[in-house]
């Protein structure tokens, strides 16, 4: 956006040198397509160099592996590409094996039944212990615009890219149907599920995945409301995370995951649940939290994670630019515009914290370090691309009418 392309050239290629390092965690080596979830610059004074010290989970809360960070390297590399129009950096070889090897590590086959991917929790942002393993809703959807992303970088003349193209036509077709029709909740699709069979055989079962109508959690009535609608947090066998995450739902829309009416079905839930997801300083990272004795099973007594705090329903300013370029895509620029206002009347004033606490996010988190780069930059980002929607290019991708499945319109969609 500020026309320094060379720096997102150099960030890209000394990540992907990263890339290429051997990778062990208590002597277990890691696949080889595992990008770093963060790196150090270390300085020798005496001998006046700078070298990279990469972290791949060895020095992570609870030693996990990022599965988010690859992702995150395509879809950057697809932003620069499309900023600058200079397809040379992804055509080199080294950048087209890195794409190759997150591909070869993230379509790998296994015993897996479902297209989504199959991650820890800890593995994304969300980086401890919150109950988001299995399918978690943020690496579906960065998935999914990183195989999209990865589609368009890839030559299909070079050796070994046909066949991953192929395989990534092939998931992508799969995930989308998967995404659309088993994550997507509205009013009619609760009612649906409220209403469910459970123990069904084979093909003719309605409820795949046999979740218990019990297990819908009472605060879930009264949230959602009759337009509008989300995907969920999670999905896997006889279990549905009914939480909201904002990451995942502004992505999905971004990577055109979500259809155009599921798009402004999302829309219409942040305006109708304005209080609950934006609150007084956006953007909700989930909701609702989680409290009592759930709160103990499903994070481990976390002191960081009480409740309305950090990854429990904290308010983190970064994700502003995520909503703001789904604003964009969907024309919703007036939640964008009321979003922003709220920052701006707190942040600097704040000092720029990480992250804020409260049912509504009004108190500065009670361990927010402060003067944070994406909190800064998240604010940035949202700003000129509200003055230049233009910038949306780098980050969205439209709809690819071929991977339209056939779906039932919910009484939420707006035509």
């Amino acid at each position: 956006m500020n026309g320094e392309p060379e720096i997102v050239k150099n960030f890209l290629l000394k990540t992907l040198l990263l890339q290429g390092w051997e990778k062990r965690i208590d002597r277990f080596k890691l696949g080889e397509g595992a990008m770093p979830a963060s790196f150090k610059v270390l300085k020798d004074p005496k001998r006046g160099v700078d070298t990279l010290a990469a972290d791949f989970g060895e020095s992570a809360i609870g030693r996990v592996a990022p599965a988010d960070s690859g992702f995150w390297w395509i879809i950057l590399l697809r932003a620069y590409t499309k900023s600058t129009g200079d397809h040379t950096l992804a055509e080199t070889p080294e950048c087209q094996k890195g794409i190759r090897l997150i591909m070869n590590q993230c379509l790998a086959e296994g015993f897996d039944t479902f297209p989504t991917l199959l991650c820890a929790d800890g593995c994304c942002m969300i980086d401890r212990r919150m109950g988001v393993y299995g399918y978690p809703i943020e690496i579906q959807a960065l998935f999914f615009m990183s195989l999209r992303c990865a589609l368009l970088l890839l030559k299909p003349e070079a050796e070994g890219n046909k066949d991953i193209m192929e395989r990534i036509v092939t998931r992508l077709h799969a995930l989308s149907y998967h995404m659309r029709t088993y994550f997507w909740l509205d009013f009619q699709q609760l009612n649906v599920i409220y209403r469910f069979k459970t123990e069904e055989y084979s093909h003719t079962a309605v409820n795949k995945f046999n979740v218990i109508p019990e297990s819908i959690p009472d605060w879930l009535f009264d949230f959602m409301p009759s337009r509008g609608g989300y995907f969920v947090g999670n999905v896997s066998p006889a279990r549905m995370d009914f939480r909201w995450f904002a990451l995942g739902n502004c992505v999905a829309i971004l990577a055109s995951l979500a259809t155009p009416e599921q798009a402004g079905a999302i829309m219409d839930l942040i305006e109708e649940r304005w209080e609950d997801l934006i609150g007084e300083m956006p953007l909700k990272i989930c909701y609702p939290a989680i409290e009592g004795h759930e709160w103990q099973n499903v994070t481990g007594c976390d002191p960081k994670n009480t409740r309305w705090s950090y990854h429990n329903g904290g308010s983190w300013p970064v994700l502003i630019w995520l909503l703001t370029a789904a604003c964009i895509k969907t024309g919703r620029l007036k939640i964008a515009r009321r979003a922003i206002d709220l920052a701006e009347a707190r942040l600097a004033r704040d000092s720029w914290p990480e992250y804020y606490d409260g049912k509504l996010g009004r108190y500065v988190g009670k361990q927010a370090r402060k003067h944070q780069t994406w909190s800064i930059a998240g604010y940035l980002v949202a700003k000129m691309m509200l003055e230049d929607p233009s910038h949306l290019g780098m980050i969205s991708l439209e709809e690819d009418k071929a991977m339209n499945p056939v779906l039932k319109r919910s009484a939420s969609w707006i035509v």
